[in-house]
């Protein structure tokens, strides 16, 4: 049984969908006026698996994630580029699509940008002011949030206490200081659109509910993003949706944490934005998907060298195990065990339904493979009848497990080529090199010259080389 803390609630709930065996989600998406951070990453990749998560347990799942192509933003960086806001806004989807690629990111159902709706967002609107919850102030249009008996519901924020300590810019046109923009009056140089307001340009949180709207409809299963977006973002989509459509908008609303670098916020001031592509140079994609995933989404998370190397550490140890399953129990072949699910799935499950808990879960993968290298461990007889049969569940297990979680998705030949290639590149290692002085070592210990032997080990650990001895000859890996 599923059940997800609701951020409108402040409680977990069992998560039951509007129609049976389907689920609307929608999470808000980037304003793409730079590169994605590693905060983008977190709210990205979280709820990439839940939607993932989901369609494994069998939903069929419609999951929107939007651009937000125009903004105050994107039209300042243009200026300061002194290219147009569509050249800006498209030039970083698609260096979005390139991270959130390389980070494994699955597409979501529909990904729409926000100047493609217009039409839906000049609608809605005109509803809005039909139904009295907006009105018209020189060349713009504001909500009334005094209109809606619900604002704040979402935050805890009481409108009348938000008032009495408000310290938000004077604007003479609105008629409450918290009434939010929902169509801007053009001004010169920007970009803008007709509108029976005149020409202009939508406001922000104005967009979402026009978004959302088109491709789900009034009534949401799921509303997700970072907390950051609580208020005001999300608390005007409310106010706007359930003002216009006279309904419920959204059934749960899920929230992720912030990511600090080395325990301070992430802030342009002090010059710690992690960018993606830059982090991606360093570690393996898989590797910053399990970081991400190793605490509760709701719990901030620290990006940390010390954080980034257990999660390299704990890959490597997911692909070995990989590696070494299939010289026990034999290659996987195509098909084996598709349809049973074993323990370590349903003990999965049971972790992901207490609110996605994907740090619990990855801690439940490390103890199935620690008791399982154990087995391996006991030698052949480990690898008969009941044990062996065990051995492939937990492989087939694990397999649905990394495709729900993103990790452990490559061959474990491709992914230790692969870290062997970077190891030599950035140690500046000859791999010819590494290769002589292994077999140097096979001879070394052949004529039971030991401490020759020991001797090779250690100049190849000081290249972050390790060396381990298998029945069937030496192998090494790269640290």
């Amino acid at each position: 049984m599923l059940k997800i803390y609701n951020t409108l609630t402040k409680k977990k709930e069992r998560f039951e969908p509007i129609e049976p065996g389907k689920v609307k989600i929608y999470v808000c998406g980037p304003t793409v006026y730079d590169a994605s951070h590693i905060g983008h990453a977190r709210s990205v990749v979280v709820f990439d698996v839940i939607a993932r998560y989901l369609s494994a347990t069998g939903y069929e799942v419609v999951y929107v994630r939007n651009f937000t192509d125009i903004d105050d933003k994107i039209i300042n960086r243009a200026n300061e580029l002194d290219i147009d806001t569509k050249e800006l806004s498209e030039r970083y989807i698609q260096e979005f699509y390139e991270d959130m690629g390389a980070l494994k990111v699955r597409q979501a159902t529909h990904e729409p940008k926000a100047t493609d709706y217009i039409a839906q967002i000049i609608d809605l609107i005109r509803l809005l002011l039909e139904k009295g919850h907006a009105y018209e102030a020189g060349a713009d249009v504001f909500y009334a949030v005094e209109s809606f008996n619900d604002y704040g519901k979402l935050s805890g924020r009481r409108l009348e206490d938000m008032q009495a300590g408000a310290r938000v810019a004077v604007d003479e046109n609105k008629r409450n200081p918290f009434d939010f923009v929902l169509w801007k009056g053009a001004k010169p140089g920007e970009p803008m659109w007709n509108s029976p307001w005149g020409k202009g340009r939508p406001g922000w949180h104005i967009e979402c509910s026009a978004m959302s709207a088109f491709f789900l409809g009034h009534h949401l299963d799921i509303h997700g993003g970072g907390k950051d977006l609580i208020f005001p973002h999300h608390e005007n989509e409310i106010a706007q949706s359930e003002g216009a459509f006279g309904e419920r908008f959204v059934n749960v609303w899920v929230h992720n944490g912030f990511v600090k670098i080395d325990q301070e916020k992430m802030s342009k001031s002090l010059g710690n934005f992690l960018m993606i592509k830059d982090i991606l140079k360093q570690y393996h994609p898989e590797a910053v998907r399990l970081f991400l995933l190793s605490n509760h989404y709701r719990s901030p998370i620290d990006f940390t060298e010390q954080a980034m190397i257990e999660a390299e550490t704990g890959l490597e140890k997911i692909y070995a195990f990989l590696e070494r399953i299939t010289q026990s129990a034999g290659p996987d072949t195509e098909g084996r065990n598709q349809q049973e699910q074993g323990e370590l799935w349903e003990h999965f499950c049971e972790t992901m339904d207490d609110d996605f808990n994907t740090a619990r879960a990855m801690g439940l993968v490390f103890d199935t493979l620690r008791q399982l290298n154990r087995i391996m461990d006991e030698g052949t007889d480990a690898t008969n009848g009941k044990k062996r049969a065990r051995l492939e569940s937990v492989r087939a297990d694990l397999k649905r497990v990394g495709l729900v979680l993103g990790i452990g998705t490559e061959a474990p030949s491709y992914f230790f080529e692969q870290k062997k290639a970077k190891t030599l590149e950035r140690e500046a290692i000859d791999k010819a090199l590494v290769e002589r002085l292994i077999t140097e070592r096979v001879q070394a210990r052949q004529q039971k010259n030991w401490a020759w032997a020991d001797q090779i080990r250690g100049e190849l650990a000081a290249m972050n080389i390790v060396l381990e001895d298998r029945p069937e000859g030496t192998v090494w890996k790269a640290k």
